[in-house]
């Protein structure tokens, strides 16, 4: 017989949350082959339907969408539909929807979830943290008192208390439409 603490964790006094759903995250499934806008999941999602890609509000040259792999509740990105990597790269039209869009997400979010404040960013290139390199892509996460606790720290897990499509919802249900 094989003794029980052989297969679990060691036997002392913390609790486990055990999210193998995060592996495809970490294993990089979803991560494109190469940087071509056909590889692109980015480029993909607006040609699909709003629910199925997590698409929260649309404009003329950009898109709000739900991250899959959010750091918190109603992390979005906002991101152009032109296959673009560099900041300096966008067009007059593309930087002003995506600060408008922005602006806009964030009052969308505090409406909806009451966050005491955000974090905004893009990371520029591979080194800089960009999941997706090739296509840019601007994070608004709300933040809350205590929202980070030793779970991403230790453990490298977070814990979301709403499924995305109801974030989605909610989120686009919310967002003015002119």
């Amino acid at each position: 017989m094989v003794p029980a603490d052989r297969f679990g964790p060691p036997q002392d006094d913390l609790q486990r949350l055990w999210t193998p759903h995060r592996l495809v995250y970490i294993g990089g499934q979803d991560k494109p082959a190469d940087p071509t806008p056909e590889s692109c999941p980015f480029c993909r999602i607006p040609a699909g339907d709003d629910e199925d890609g997590l698409v929260v509000a649309r404009g003329a040259d950009c898109y709000a969408v739900l991250n899959l792999y959010p750091y918190n509740s109603a992390h979005l990105m906002v991101l152009p539909y032109r296959h673009v990597s560099d900041y300096t790269d966008l067009t007059d039209a593309e930087t002003h929807e995506l600060a408008a869009m922005t602006q806009r997400a964030m009052r969308v979010v505090r409406a909806v979830y009451a966050p005491a404040g955000f974090n905004l960013g893009m990371n520029q290139g591979e080194v800089a943290g960009a999941g997706i390199a090739a296509h840019l892509h601007q994070h608004v996460v709300p933040r809350w008192p205590g929202d980070s606790n030793f779970l991403p720290v230790v453990a490298r897990t977070k814990s979301l208390p709403e499924l995305l499509a109801d974030t989605r919802e909610r989120l686009a249900a919310a967002w003015p439409t002119a």
